[in-house]
């Protein structure tokens, strides 16, 4: 698997909202969201807009929080 980027906190908000992953904000109190998906488990995302979060942090909630294999993580940030 290649070198997942860096991204803002806002990017993958964004990705985790768009297909095939759904999520949705159930609610937000302060600066942490829980957000749900019907087809992936729930997941609390401390959300600060401006952050870098680094690779393995993306690594992290994608492929251990959402549950993506490293194939779904490819198609999702289209590598």
């Amino acid at each position: 698997m290649p070198a997942l980027p860096s991204m803002k906190a806002s990017e993958l908000l964004r990705l985790l909202k768009r297909q095939p992953l759904s999520y949705r904000v159930e609610r937000q109190k302060g600066s942490h969201i829980k957000l749900v998906s019907d087809s992936r488990p729930p997941l609390l995302f401390a959300f600060h807009q401006n952050q870098n979060l680094p690779p393995g942090m993306v690594r992290t909630i994608l492929k251990d929080q959402v549950g993506l294999s490293d194939e779904e993580i490819e198609l999702v940030l289209k590598l």
